[in-house]
């Protein structure tokens, strides 16, 4: 424990941002890293605690007290080894987590929680800084090779964890770069793409393929794989956005919140632009969802200079504190005030959206939409709903962004060319103790098996499924060791 009396002395800090008005001229990154004299301070309010919730609450299980001595006392080499020890990519949860650890932090029972996210971050960034980061190279190779299609959060931890036992993979992703979601799918000004390409990089080091443009099932064929390779795991992610089938659905003006956000990561990095351009510039903007992808929405569309932009969620308007049935250390379902939201919008809940209204030329020009009073169940939850009796208007609108989440994977192409087995949900069905699909040398991890869900849960999957597919072709593994100290000594 680095200071006892650390959080009583010192209160929670977060760093520093660029003002509003500036970063919404560019899509660089606004958050600083902490001075050495706050990250000190900040790493003194852990309290080591007897039982460390934080550690329920991160589905990777991070040894935070640990790290967070470590950052106190400045001992770098000490820090980043116990963060690596359980992720293997702490310079994307660090920047995009929503940090569940903290709200299970025993000292957020009755003060603000550690900032766990951002002393994460600047552990890695400080270890990549001092070059205590260097590629992790096999000496032992098994002679056994593993496909891994998609590489989102989930086919990249699986890939190097799977590389870190000795098998040889090779990757395949059918964009023109690795990365997925954290790539197309989470703007620059949240996750910078060079983070990306630097981990792309070492990896590469260590000795993982990336064969890229090349879309399992069109471009390569998954027969071609099945001969080829010893196993394949499947890691292609939930891609199927919700749909909101209304009246005026087909007009110019309605799209996927995945198309709008795709499109400027695109231009960010000059990369050619698929189809139309979707641009906010001087329109009424319409985000219908209320989530994380809704959010980056937001923040897209005030840097394109929107006239406006309306925010709707379907559910009533969360408390902004823990109640009574959301006691802590369970994740709270309260108000989130997002980056984006501080940078403008009109946010409003419990509303419908009835119809999109179009002009004579096929152009969306407004929105129907109704308010809904919610039925709530006896611990709270809204249950189901009715429309208020009058409360239908319509409003301007020229683009109209579905942020409404994903229902699951894709299905044609390879899914249903293998005849892979789904979930009742329509995801890939494979058991958390096996990670194996109903055809024995294929596994699966990440959103497409457990569905939509957050970047750090895809890591953990694509840790647990690797251990899974290693034992599977050796019979034991070395991966199930947390602290990666027998599995070190094979690394060069």
């Amino acid at each position: 424990m680095g200071k006892p009396t650390g959080f009583m002395e010192f209160g929670r800090e977060l760093p520093a941002k660029r003002p509003v008005q500036e970063r919404k001229k560019d899509y660089k990154e606004f958050v600083a890293l902490y001075s050495p004299e706050q990250l000190n301070h900040q790493a003194a309010r852990c309290m080591n605690c007897g039982v460390p919730f934080c550690h329920h609450g991160c589905p990777l299980g991070n040894v935070i007290p640990e790290f967070n001595d470590a950052v106190y006392r400045q001992a770098w080499q000490d820090a980043y080894d116990i963060l690596a020890s359980t992720n293997n990519f702490p310079e994307f949860t660090g920047r995009i987590c929503p940090a569940p650890c903290e709200t299970s932090c025993v000292l957020g029972i009755n003060q603000p929680a550690v900032t766990i996210e951002e002393i994460e971050k600047n552990i890695i960034e400080i270890a990549f800084e001092k070059g205590l980061i260097k590629a992790r190279k096999p000496n032992i190779k098994t002679g056994k090779k593993i496909a891994v299609v998609g590489s989102g959060p989930a086919g990249l931890a699986a890939a190097a964890q799977l590389n870190y036992a000795g098998h040889t993979v090779t990757v395949f992703e059918r964009d023109d770069a690795p990365g997925g979601l954290l790539r197309y799918g989470i703007p620059d000004f949240k996750l910078e793409k060079w983070v990306i390409d630097r981990r792309i990089k070492l990896m590469e080091e260590e000795g993982v393929i990336f064969k890229c443009n090349s879309n399992v099932g069109i471009d390569i064929k998954i027969n071609d794989l099945l001969r080829e390779f010893h196993a394949i795991v499947l890691a292609g992610g939930s891609t199927i956005p919700r749909d909101l089938p209304i009246p005026g659905r087909e007009l110019k003006g309605v799209h996927f919140a995945m198309e709008f956000l795709k499109q400027q990561n695109k231009r960010v990095s000059n990369k050619e632009v698929n189809g139309k351009d979707i641009l906010a510039g001087k329109k009424n903007v319409v985000v219908i969802g209320g989530g994380d992808t809704g959010s980056d929405c937001v923040g897209t569309s005030n840097r394109h200079g929107a006239t406006s932009i309306t925010q709707f969620e379907l559910l009533p308007k969360p408390p902004q504190e823990r109640t009574d049935f959301m006691p802590w250390p369970t994740y709270p379902m309260t108000l989130k005030v997002s980056s984006s939201h501080e940078e403008g919008v009109e946010r409003e809940w419990a509303i419908a959206t009835k119809e999109f209204v179009g002009d004579e030329n096929g152009n969306l020009k407004g929105l129907k939409i109704v308010g809904l009073e919610w039925k709530f169940t006896e611990d709270g939850r809204p249950a189901r709903f009715v429309e208020i009796p009058g409360s239908e208007k319509e409003i301007p609108c020229e683009l109209a962004l579905l942020a409404m989440g994903f229902v699951h994977p894709q299905h044609e192409g390879v899914l249903n060319e293998l005849e892979i087995e789904l979930d009742d949900r329509g995801n890939v069905k494979a058991s958390e103790k096996s990670y194996q699909t109903n055809i024995a040398k294929i596994f699966t991890a990440g959103d497409m098996r457990r569905g939509q869900s957050l970047v750090v849960w895809a890591i953990s999957e694509g840790r647990e499924c690797a251990r899974k597919v290693d034992e599977y072709l050796t019979g034991s593994s070395l991966l199930e060791v947390k602290d990666d100290s027998l599995l070190a000594a094979s690394y060069q």
